[in-house]
């Protein structure tokens, strides 16, 4: 019978998502509205800021990949907004398509953006349940 490890989760790191394009995943990112806190060309790698914590999306720079969606059902990052409607009118309107219409789940409204290497973000908003939510 296996045990439970005893540790204590903090928190979440940084996000990491593979890109082919540096300079093209960087211009995306911020056509969508992410700050870029550092860019280390170097290290084919930059950090995009979400919120007021420290961690954030980090752009890994991955030479070999295509412009195509993964093989394999990628996971999907969901970050809050305060309305994703208006997020969603936003984000076309900066040239950014997103992938349907915003739909509602459980605790608001959702919509999602994927970019040329197929990481999907989703903006998900608390407006059905605020008192879950930052704002």
């Amino acid at each position: 019978m296996s045990q439970e490890a005893s540790y204590e989760l903090l928190g979440f790191d940084n996000v990491l998502l593979p890109v082919g394009d540096l300079d093209e995943a960087v211009a995306f990112y911020r056509r969508a509205g992410f700050p870029v806190v550092f860019r280390l060309d170097e290290a084919g790698i930059a950090l995009l800021k979400v919120g007021d914590e420290a961690p954030g999306v980090l752009l890994r720079l991955e030479e070999d990949l295509g412009y195509r969606p993964p093989p394999w059902p990628g996971p999907r990052v969901w970050l809050e907004v305060r309305d994703a409607r208006a997020t969603a009118r936003a984000l076309v309107a900066a040239g950014v398509p997103v992938l349907e219409e915003p739909f509602a789940v459980a605790t608001g409204w959702t919509v999602e953006v994927a970019d040329p290497w197929g990481n999907v973000v989703g903006f998900t908003d608390y407006s059905k349940r605020p008192e879950l939510g930052r704002s």
